[in-house]
C-alpha cells in the first residue's frame, strides 16, 4: 500500500483505532493502512456475510467485530469495553439508489450515514479525551454536488461536513481533533454499477481533472495524515480526495 510507505514505520504503534464500516471497501482498506502503520485495529461493521469473508482472511493488526451503529445501547457497550482509544473512523455508510424518496428507507440511511456518526463520536469521547486522540469522518462529493436518486445519502454526506465542524470546536477543547475527507469516484462495490460499463467509467475519468478513478488506497494516506501528529493544528476541515472531480 504505496500510501503507507509516505509515514514513518511504526507511526501509530501502540494507538487502538476503530474502522467503523471496516468490513469492507473503504472501510477495509482504512483498517488496513492504519494496522500496516503499527496501529491495533478493531474493524466493525452489521453484514454478518461482509464479516465473515473479512475474518475468514487473516489480517495482522485488525480484528472484526459486529456492530449495529444504529442501536445506541450496542454501541455504549462496544466502546465501554474498550480501555483505550487514539483514533474513531466514522466510515458507515450505504445509498439505495431511488428506494430513498421513500420516508422509511430516507431516514434509515440518514441514521446509518449521519446519526451513527454523532452517536459512535459521543460515545466514544471519553477514551478520545483521556489520549488526546481523534475523529476523522467519511463524507462525499455529494456533499458539494447532488444526485437527484439518493437524496438521504446526499442529505447525509453534506450534514457530516457540518457535524464535523460543530464536533471539532466541542471537543476541541478537550484535545480531541475532528475531521473528514471527501471521496469522489473510488471503485467499490457501491459504484460498481458506474466503473464496470465503459461509457460512464470513461465520462467520469475524463471530468476528474487526474483522469482516472480513485482506488480506496488512495484515501488512506489523507486519513492517516488527519490522524497523526503531522496533522496538530488541523481541525473541523474537510479533504476531498476525488482526484478534482468537484471542481471540474
Amino acid at each position: 500500500m504505496k500510501e503507507v510507505k509516505a509515514f514513518r514505520p511504526g507511526l501509530f504503534s501502540g494507538n487502538t483505532v476503530v474502522v467503523s464500516g471496516g468490513t469492507s471497501g473503504i472501510g477495509l482498506s482504512l483498517a488496513k493502512g492504519f494496522a500496516e502503520a503499527g496501529a491495533t485495529v478493531i474493524a466493525t461493521g452489521s453484514s454478518e456475510r461482509r464479516l465473515a469473508t473479512a475474518k475468514a482472511e487473516e489480517r495482522g493488526g485488525i480484528s472484526f467485530q459486529r456492530l449495529d451503529v444504529r442501536d445506541k445501547q450496542a454501541v455504549t457497550t462496544f466502546f465501554s469495553g474498550l480501555k483505550r482509544l487514539d483514533v474513531l473512523v466514522n466510515c458507515q455508510g450505504v445509498a439505495r439508489p431511488d428506494a430513498e424518496w421513500e420516508e422509511e428507507t430516507f431516514m434509515d440511511v440518514m441514521d446509518i450515514n449521519l446519526s451513527s456518526a454523532m452517536r459512535l463520536s459521543r460515545e466514544s469521547f471519553p477514551l478520545l479525551k483521556e489520549a488526546k486522540g481523534s475523529i476523522v469522518n467519511v463524507a462525499s462529493m455529494l456533499s458539494y454536488l447532488a444526485d437527484e436518486t439518493v437524496p438521504a445519502y446526499t442529505a447525509s454526506k453534506t450534514g457530516i461536513v457540518g457535524l464535523t465542524r460543530a464536533l471539532a470546536h466541542k471537543y476541541g477543547r478537550e484535545g480531541v481533533r475532528v475531521n473528514a475527507i471527501a471521496p469522489g469516484y473510488h471503485r467499490t462495490e457501491m459504484t460498481k454499477p458506474l466503473w464496470s460499463v465503459p461509457d460512464s467509467e470513461k465520462k467520469i475519468s475524463d471530468r476528474s481533472a487526474l483522469k482516472r478513478w480513485g482506488t480506496t488506497e488512495d484515501l488512506v494516506g489523507p486519513v492517516l495524515f488527519l490522524a497523526s501528529p503531522a496533522a496538530a493544528f488541523v481541525t473541523g476541515v474537510t479533504l476531498p480526495v476525488d482526484g478534482g472531480y468537484h471542481v471540474g
